[in-house]
This record gives C-alpha cells, sequence and structure tokens, in this order.
C-alpha cells in the first residue's frame, strides 16, 4: 500500500511532468500579435491599399505583372515554378525560387540572402528588377499619381506623406503583414487536442526534434530560426546567385548561405530550396537528413549538415508531421477592380 509520502511524490512528480510538457508545447504556439513598425503602424485603410497595389498589374511596366504573379495566395504565396519560369517581365527567369510571403512579417532578414531587414524595405525590390517588374521607381510614382483613385487612397492612409515611394513600400508591407499561417492540425495538436494528427506524425514530431536534428535550423512556432545555412545543395564550386549571403556579407562564413525558410504551409509551396531543384517534401526531407546532395567537398557547408541514418520509414513519419503544419487558406478576397 501506498504511503502518504509516496503519494505525494507521485503527484508533485505529475504535477512537474505536466508542466514541462505544456512548457515543451509552447514555444510552437502561433503568436497572437503581428510585429509591426512604429512608423507604420497597420490600419485597415493601409493594408486594403496595399492589397490592391499588391495585384495591381499597373505596377510593372508593362503592365502585365504584380507582386502576386510570382508570390500568389492560390499557390502557398509562391509561384511553384523553380526559378519563376515564363513569368515576370517578358517572361524572363529570375535566378532563384520565390520565396514564400508567408509569415514573412515575423522574420528578421528577408529575401533569400536576407539583404534587407524589413518588408519595407523588401517591398520594393521585386518592383525594380528587370526579371520581375522593370519598373523603375521614377516612373511608377507620377504613373500611379496620374490614377485619381490611388491619389485619394494615399491620402487617406498616409495623410502625412502622399503619394511617394516610401508610401508604396509601406502599405504593400502593412498588407503583406496580413500573409499569416492559419490553424493547422499541428497548432489544434499543440494546445492539446490529441487527435488532431496521426500517431506517426507525432512520431514524425519525435524525430523531428530529436535523430533527426531538424530543429538545428527550422525551430520554434514558425519552424524556421532565421539564419542561414549552406545545405550542400553543390558541389561548392559557386559563382554568381549560388553564392547567397556572401554576395550581401563578403564574409567566408556567409559562403553559399540561404535563409531557412518556413515550414508553415510547406506542402503548397514546392519545389523546395532556394533554387527550386527539389520537386517533393520526401526528397527534401532525405537530402538535410543525410548530409546534403553533396556530402563532400562542400565548402563552408554548415555542421548541422550530416547523415542522421534514417530510415525510410522515419522519412515517410517525418514527412506526416510536417503535412500537418498546412492550414486551410486565408478568408481573403482577391480584387478585381482596381482605382481608376
Amino acid at each position: 500500500m501506498l504511503n502518504k509520502l509516496t503519494i505525494a511524490a507521485f503527484i508533485l512528480t505529475s504535477l512537474v511532468s505536466s508542466a514541462s510538457a505544456t512548457d515543451d508545447m509552447s514555444k510552437w504556439l502561433r503568436p497572437t500579435k503581428v510585429p509591426q513598425p512604429k512608423n507604420n503602424k497597420m490600419t485597415p485603410g493601409r493594408v486594403a491599399l496595399g492589397k490592391l497595389l499588391y495585384f495591381d498589374t499597373r505596377l510593372s511596366v508593362d503592365n502585365t505583372v504584380s507582386c502576386a504573379t510570382c508570390h500568389d495566395p492560390k499557390r502557398g504565396w509562391t509561384d511553384q515554378l523553380p526559378t519563376s519560369k515564363a513569368v515576370g517581365f517578358e517572361g524572363r527567369v529570375g535566378p532563384r525560387n520565390s520565396p514564400v510571403v508567408l509569415n514573412t512579417a515575423y522574420q528578421r532578414h528577408q529575401f533569400w540572402d536576407g539583404r534587407v531587414k524589413s518588408l519595407e524595405q523588401q517591398a520594393l525590390g521585386p518592383i525594380e528588377a528587370d526579371v520581375e517588374m522593370n519598373m523603375p521607381l521614377g516612373k511608377l510614382v507620377p504613373k500611379l499619381k496620374s490614377i485619381k483613385g490611388y491619389v485619394k487612397l494615399f491620402e487617406k492612409a498616409y495623410p502625412d506623406e502622399g503619394l511617394t515611394k516610401e508610401s508604396i513600400a509601406k502599405a504593400i508591407a502593412s498588407f503583406e503583414r496580413t500573409v499569416v499561417s492559419t490553424e493547422s492540425p499541428f497548432d489544434k495538436y499543440a494546445k492539446g487536442d490529441e487527435n488532431a494528427i496521426s500517431e506517426d506524425a507525432k512520431e514524425g514530431f519525435k524525430l523531428f526534434k530529436g535523430k533527426a536534428h531538424c530543429t538545428d535550423c527550422h525551430d520554434g512556432w514558425n519552424f524556421t530560426d532565421g539564419s542561414f545555412q549552406n545545405i550542400g545543395l553543390n558541389d561548392g564550386k559557386l559563382s554568381g546567385k549560388e553564392l547567397g549571403r556572401y554576395n550581401v556579407k563578403n564574409r567566408a562564413a556567409w559562403y553559399g548561405v540561404f535563409k531557412t525558410p518556413t515550414l508553415r504551409d510547406v506542402t503548397k509551396s514546392y519545389p523546395y530550396f532556394h533554387d527550386g531543384s527539389v520537386k517533393t517534401l520526401e526528397e527534401a526531407t532525405v537530402i538535410c537528413a543525410s548530409g546534403g546532395r553533396y556530402e563532400h567537398g562542400v565548402k563552408n557547408k554548415s555542421d548541422a549538415m550530416r547523415d542522421r541514418a534514417l530510415t525510410r520509414e522515419e522519412v515517410d513519419k517525418i514527412v506526416l508531421f510536417m503535412k500537418s503544419l498546412t492550414g486551410p487558406d486565408m478568408d481573403l478576397a482577391i480584387p478585381t477592380k482596381f482605382p481608376q
């Protein structure tokens, strides 16, 4: 028969174990607030204006390309193409896979190489890029000022600024901050619903955190550490855009590294990696868990890239877990009429 001391110890142990489990899951819970800068607080008017700009093809030089062309909400906020082939100004081919817009409000760096730190800085880059919208800002501002409807919306949303390249960037950034992941089966599981995901997916989550070491890079509720890694996709003989962050920060530590993407809604954002060279989650998982596509001879490969000796069954379970990170599409009304 258990004595009082034993019973008390059992109860205390149970309480500690329960608290530990809660604490362990808390970091996987989606935040309730979206970060925003003091000089560009989100308002309904700014978000609505930014949404119009995001989907308006008139922001491109030939009126055929919008932000949504490469970052389409119907395609996981990307274009589901390796490197944006057959889109962009005159069908030119971009050098990298289109990164997802989802949850970029929470990121410390934007673009694959992290060359800017804010969504406001990011918003104008694709507009001017010759392989995207190819619209010089010196021409875009007067073009939009010739549209009376836009002038009125800017005066209302940014009364102290009006329509400038800075307020264009602020408006688009305000809309992009609303592009956040919805509640996925995993989120329900993290909040205590044991039946929200399968037993195999639960095993995949354990492998993800443990044997596979996926959390070395894909950690926290957004499943990214926000850092940069060289995951051994190339044989080490890099040039041009393949140099990644090295082109931004000319230091050896940044050679061939690219930003770790979120795994939220990952089933929608294929193909994978910065070069769009991988079509399936299964293949991507195998590459990351076996030390990279090139195991040896890769200059500056991340220490996290090691062969974890996963079985095929273990890979399948990890993939099932990652699929549980996909939630329903945002409830978003895509504009069909624009200011005139």
